[in-house]
């Protein structure tokens, strides 16, 4: 069973990003996110993460959208879980 909560340090890994642009997420509370214990050290609810994630492909769809597709090449789109598992991402028109 994958944990409930993450920390910071597995976000970053997950989305690849920096500390700091993680710790910008939750700060500006576009990552919901709790602090416990004594030191107050952020915990992010994977459920939270995974919404977060189909909230910016939704964005980035209709950003593209909205440019007729420009920024990627040929006019592709990114497409999670296409048949690579949870998390993959491949672009159509593309060899695996």
């Amino acid at each position: 069973m994958p944990p409930r909560f993450l920390t910071l340090a597995d976000v970053t890994e997950i989305l690849n990003i920096s500390t700091a642009q993680a710790y910008a997420l939750v700060r500006s509370g576009d990552l919901p996110a709790i602090q416990i214990g004594g030191r107050l050290q952020w915990r992010i609810e994977s459920s939270e993460l995974e919404s977060y994630i189909a909230r910016m492909y939704e964005q980035t769809r209709a950003r593209l959208e909205a440019d007729g597709g420009e920024g990627v090449p040929g006019g592709a789109t990114a497409r999670p879980d296409a048949g690579r598992g949870a998390g993959s991402t491949v672009q159509e028109g593309t060899a695996p």
